[in-house]
């Protein structure tokens, strides 16, 4: 990672180095195999037969941590193992397909890309010239040249960060416009759906909805459960997994630690008072707030205390008070007017650049400019004029300088800015210092002006205390120690009044989110080394000592019967009763004799030409696509239909009568045909994930992590 901050600081500075092979060493990534980064590690698993060791997936998640900023820490560890893990199956699955295909990218590609405006936006703000805002492909040919030179852990981030990714987008590219190029929409099928579309049925029916009979009625056994599922295995197949239940113990705050809290801040409340230096007082006690030197409006202050705290005399402190986690004491400093919204025109000589913090002037020469600048305004000059000329801020030079600023405090803007814009006075005209470089200011308006008071906080957070800790890690250990078992751990709850909070989804092996426990990484793999009923040890999870029991091992496969009762019940049970409706009305002659079999009225359907082959519902009877397909059977126009076991019932039809509707316009016909294909295009676009469910995927990452 930097190598990739190095070229966002130096920018134009030609100061790093990529690669010591040609070009073409750079592309041929398969010749460096995943032993030759990283030695012998662990293996991790399988992509289709090629093994993934540990220290490959450990470099992909240094690399998105850096990206981060190098500050990852709890859950955010295993979601970082994850993507990694998830983008190396992208690549190796991906590439397999570009082989298999003949698929490349050549050097020449790569130096299209990169010397273009599709350059990867890393390159594009390095070289980016500050003047004219636009990409500066000579400069970024000039690093490339001097990349070309460097070894070692240069090239593997340039690699890695830049090249492999550009790579792998471009021949992804590829691989999914040869898809959408070879989505074809034949003549015949065009005309074959028009003429469904015109084509619509006019129905009578009787319509026996399930609810007809009883659930109480209808007893579904566990082996009627396991044979339909059995029959539709695509369907009911999980992955492997646990059931998991626990007990949990908090070792959050207890009120005894709030007031001791509270004690410690009403110790302090005497010398705040008569202390001076409020700045120097907060940094010295080390308060959750840090000192703000600014003045803020009544309504931007958050606490519900806020009205008793702006109606504080200087130097009175209020507290201490409840404020989310923190116990706090607030001192009024002072008070002020200030406008709400204020609004201003300046002219910036820039010592150093924005984004990279590079020095490009001198501090003296940008003086002597500034000063210059506004020796000349005074003296008649056009302000615009000067802009246009003089001003480094690309953001203000095409509006005369001007910005607006609809409130204060407002971030991203230099405190010395801001405090000239909103302390000072309409009219004021002055040169202001930042850490971006001289400004020359001036202020055109401010409006809505209301009180706005500076205050010193001194907070607390509410910690818990060692005995509240070791009272709960106490009672966890308890717990883990007494019992050994499932039915052991249900007495124990009960006898002691206890809550044991059941997790009814299946726990994956690499999983580390239990529940609301986002970090259970540990108890997870636990649970997969446990055997069924095993009680663990504690766990310190998120302020809470945990103890867990495996209530099921799940494998891979089909649920049994109790775990599929939930999903499957209804659909089984539903069919039952479908049997027993089909009989029934298998009796009837006619739809009047099917409809007074169960008291209900003949239906009908279509009269509104909406009952069409393509038509997703039907009007009155809702989404049942075997009576749509139905209505459109021939044999159905002279006599009723047998019993059809829809989604929500069971259902006689008498086909009245199908007609057709006025035929569209050739421009009709085009634009549908047209719409047909953007629609089978798109479809191409989800191609990976049909590409991974064909690849052989084997993740051990649970032996190691």
């Amino acid at each position: 990672m930097q190598i990739i901050q190095n070229i966002r600081e130096k920018g134009s500075a030609i100061v790093i180095g990529v690669i010591a092979l040609s070009l073409i060493g750079f592309i041929m990534m398969d010749s460096r195999t995943a032993n030759s980064r990283s030695g012998s590690s662990s293996s991790i698993g399988k992509i289709n037969g090629e093994p993934i060791d540990s220290k490959t997936l450990l470099d992909k998640v240094k690399q998105l941590e850096d990206q981060r900023g190098g500050r990852v820490s709890g859950a955010e560890v295993y979601q970082l193992r994850q993507s990694a893990w998830d983008q190396i199956v992208t690549e190796k699955v991906l590439n397999s397909e570009f082989e298999k295909m003949g698929l490349v990218f050549s050097p020449k590609e790569l130096s299209s890309i990169l010397f273009s405006e599709d350059a990867p936006q890393t390159l594009k703000q390095a070289f980016t010239d500050k003047t004219t805002g636009q990409y500066d492909i000579e400069k970024a040919k000039q690093w490339w040249i001097q990349a070309k030179k460097a070894k070692g852990e240069q090239r593997d981030a340039i690699e890695s960060q830049i090249v492999e990714p550009l790579m792998l987008q471009t021949l992804a590219t590829k691989y999914s416009s040869l898809l959408a190029a070879s989505a074809y929409y034949p003549t015949w099928m065009q005309e074959k759906e028009n003429a469904d579309n015109k084509s619509f049925a006019n129905i009578s029916y009787v319509a026996v909805p399930y609810n007809a009979i009883s659930d109480s009625t209808v007893k579904i056994s566990d082996q009627e459960l396991l044979d339909y599922m059995d029959q539709h295995k695509n369907i009911y197949k999980q992955d492997g997994g646990r059931i998991i239940s626990y007990v949990s113990f908090s070792a959050n705050p207890s009120n005894a630690d709030t007031l001791k809290a509270i004690e410690n801040l009403n110790n302090l409340k005497t010398a705040f008072i008569a202390d001076t230096n409020a700045k120097a007082f907060v940094a010295r006690n080390m308060s959750a707030i840090k000192f703000d030197d600014s003045y803020v409006a009544k309504s931007k202050l958050t606490m519900s205390q806020k009205d008793t705290i702006a109606a504080l005399p200087n130097g009175v402190v209020f507290g201490p008070y409840l404020d989310g986690n923190n116990i706090v004491l607030a001192k009024m400093i002072g008070s002020r007017q200030l406008p709400d919204s204020a609004k201003c025109r300046h002219i910036l000589i820039a010592t150093r650049n924005a984004q990279t913090g590079e020095q490009i002037l001198s501090d003296s020469v940008a003086k002597k400019r500034i000063d210059s600048i506004e020796a000349a305004i005074k003296g008649g000059e056009d302000f615009n004029k000067m802009v246009l000329q003089y001003s480094d801020d690309a953001g203000s030079k095409d509006k005369k300088g001007e910005y607006d600023f609809p409130s204060f405090p407002f971030n991203g803007v230099a405190r010395e800015f801001a405090e000239t814009i909103f302390y000072g006075n309409t009219g004021d005209k002055k040169v202001v210092k930042t850490d971006f470089g001289y400004h020359y200011i001036e202020v055109l308006s401010q409006k809505d002006f209301q009180t706005a008071y500076k205050i010193a906080y001194i907070a607390k957070e509410i910690l818990p205390s060692d005995e509240t800790i070791n009272g709960a890690s106490a009672q966890a250990t308890k717990l883990s120690g007494e019992v050994r078992d499932v039915k052991a751990l249900e007495a124990y709850v009960a006898k002691n009044g206890l809550k044991k909070i059941d997790i009814p989804t299946l726990v994956k092996e690499n999983d580390y989110q239990l529940g609301a426990l986002l970090d259970a990484r540990q108890l997870i793999k636990w649970a997969f080394e446990a055997k069924q009923g095993d009680v663990s040890e504690a766990f310190n999870i998120q302020d809470q000592f945990i103890v867990a029991v495996v209530d099921k091992i799940q494998p891979e496969g089909l649920p049994d019967a109790k775990t599929a009762r939930p999903m499957v019940e209804l659909t089984v049970r539903n069919l039952k009763k479908a049997e027993n409706i089909t009989k029934k009305l298998s009796t009837a002659a006619t739809l009047e004799a099917a409809a007074a079999l169960y008291s209900i009225p003949v239906g009908s359907a279509g009269s509104d030409s909406t009952l069409t082959f393509g038509a997703q519902i039907i009007n009155g009877v809702g989404q049942e696509p075997k009576i749509i397909g139905a209505a459109f059977n021939k044999a159905y126009q002279t006599k009723m239909s047998e019993p059809i076991v829809g989604t929500n019932g069971v259902y006689l039809i008498k086909v009245n009568s199908v007609g057709n509707k006025a035929t569209d316009t050739p421009e009709v016909l085009t634009a549908t045909a047209k719409e047909k294909t953007t629609a089978m295009v798109q479809t191409t676009y989800s191609f990976f994930e049909s590409l991974k469910k064909l690849a052989e995927i084997k993740d051990n990452r649970s032996k190691i992590f």
